[in-house]
């Protein structure tokens, strides 16, 4: 049967909207509908012409029946609209096994993996394998401004996908990654996330090893072995492991020196300069135009990757210095008044360290105002909060959302206990940090606009919309310019 057009259930997801884009790219007609839209995806599905209906009904999948119903992993069993179409009869697949079916299936599959850096690796390994001519299909959980997008249908003979460990559908369990079929796969980092469905580190791993279990033998695996949950999972890899790492002072000790690795070599506002040895050997000198030692980290799993799928190394280190970035990731959302307003997807509080400290060595001697808000299921918990307060270092001044009293979705037991933003200033403020708690965009962006300087960033960190915080802020500084 000819596929004409395809619904998707929840159409604003990353991973859903790019897949929507895609097919919509290739002439296929697609509908959406979802409840929550926001930028970056709700901007990007306008300009690809796809009509989102806002909210779940049965009509939107039963008025004009597609060939192919795509539900996401935030619908629910109870959903209208996915009831609809699975008991009307219609076909239905979950995301990761439409994206191989109609995307990776008969292609090569490069699949990042791990806790952090997934968005910026595979946007990373992209533009290597496009800028030297190797034209992959491509799809990532960010709109990379590359490829001008999140997703590249390409005729190559590699697609390069985000391989996320959260679960498929309500009807299917298994984590996303376990759906693409990797032929290489990248671990960039094993930590404890997701508290709603996973309900330790162990648990955590339990996927991941099952990744790993499920490469074939002529597979490879690139490996961040300097950290400890990355060494536990691919112990028992069935195929070749390429381990890499960087040296920095202060870095987490490892059992055995990884096979590639990078020693930085300076920083300018421009990005980071590093050297790569392989094997204990000196093989390249680049430059990433990005800062911090997670993202050299990302770069060198390119580099790595790259080399995996036949380009030379220093061909691929040309093309990195070519890289403009993930929206969301340090992007700057506007300068008003010598104010610099920043935003990024950092929520982990791994992520939140890292964040800052790029931030600082991209804007030394500058001072940094942090905006978190616990957003996630797992933010919203107890499970982080000391390590939250260990997260900001290097900050002025940080201002902490007040988390909503809402229910927290849980498929782990019910959550007793909360994360507190109160608590957490206070526990900055011991630390010597300026901090407050409070509650609404729209305060927090009047309190950031009366006390930022001429010469202050201003650093915004969330997986979601943050109720329009950018948008306010700026408007506030406008104001006072």
């Amino acid at each position: 049967m000819s596929l004409r057009h395809v619904h998707f259930v929840a159409i604003a997801g990353t991973g859903m909207g790019s897949l929507a884009g895609l097919l919509k790219a290739r002439g296929i007609e697609v509908t959406g509908s979802d409840e929550n839209v926001y930028p970056p995806m709700s901007d990007a599905l306008a300009a690809w012409g796809i009509p989102v209906s806002i909210g779940f009904r049965p009509e939107n999948v039963l008025a004009r029946k597609p060939d192919l119903v795509v539900i996401g992993n935030a619908v629910r069993a109870t959903n209208p609209e996915a009831r609809a179409a699975i008991d009307g009869g219609l076909r239905y697949l979950s995301f990761p096994d439409a994206l191989h079916e109609l995307a990776i299936a008969g292609r090569h599959s490069i699949v990042i993996a791990g806790t952090h850096g997934k968005t910026t690796t595979t946007s990373l390994v992209a533009t290597i394998l496009v800028e030297t001519g190797r034209d992959p299909g491509v799809l990532v959980g960010g709109l990379s401004e590359n490829l001008g997008g999140s997703f590249r249908n390409g005729a190559g003979a590699h697609f390069v996908v985000e391989g996320d460990e959260y679960d498929t559908a309500f009807f299917d369990k298994t984590p996303k990654f376990l759906h693409y079929g990797a032929r290489t796969a990248v671990i960039t980092s094993v930590e404890f996330d997701h508290a709603d469905i996973y309900r330790d580190l162990d648990h955590v791993k339990e996927s991941f090893r099952k990744l790993v279990a499920g490469m074939p033998a002529d597979g490879t695996i690139v490996a961040a072995t300097d950290h400890a949950g990355v060494r536990d999972v691919v112990e028992k890899a069935p195929c070749r492991v390429i381990a890499y790492g960087v040296d920095l002072p202060g870095a987490e000790a490892r059992a055995a020196a990884p096979a590639y690795r990078a020693r930085v070599l300076g920083t300018a506002f421009e990005g980071t300069r590093f050297a790569v040895s392989q094997d204990g050997r000196d093989v390249l000198e680049t430059f990433v135009p990005m800062h911090g030692r997670h993202n050299v980290e990302n770069a060198l799993a390119a580099l790595v990757v790259a080399e995996v799928a036949g380009v030379p190394l220093a061909e691929a280190g040309v093309a990195l210095g070519r890289f403009a970035g993930v929206k969301r990731r340090q992007e700057v959302r506007g300068e008003i008044g010598g104010v610099t307003v920043l935003d990024d997807f950092a929520h982990h509080p791994t992520a939140v360290r890292e964040t800052v400290a790029a931030v600082r060595a991209k804007y030394p001697g500058r001072r940094l105002v942090a905006v978190f808000e616990p957003r996630t299921n797992t933010s919203r918990r107890k499970v982080f909060q000391a390590e939250y307060a260990r997260a900001f270092d290097g900050v002025a001044r940080a201002v902490i959302a007040v988390v909503p009293d809402t229910p927290i979705y849980s498929a782990t037991g019910e959550v007793t206990e909360r994360f507190s933003s109160p608590e957490l200033a206070a526990d900055l403020r011991a630390r010597g940090i300026e901090a407050e708690a409070i509650d609404g965009a729209d305060a927090i962006a009047a309190d950031v606009a009366a006390a930022v300087a001429p010469g202050d960033v201003v650093l915004g960190m969330s997986n979601g919309g943050f109720g329009g915080f950018y948008e306010k802020l700026l408007a506030r500084l406008q104001e006072r310019a």
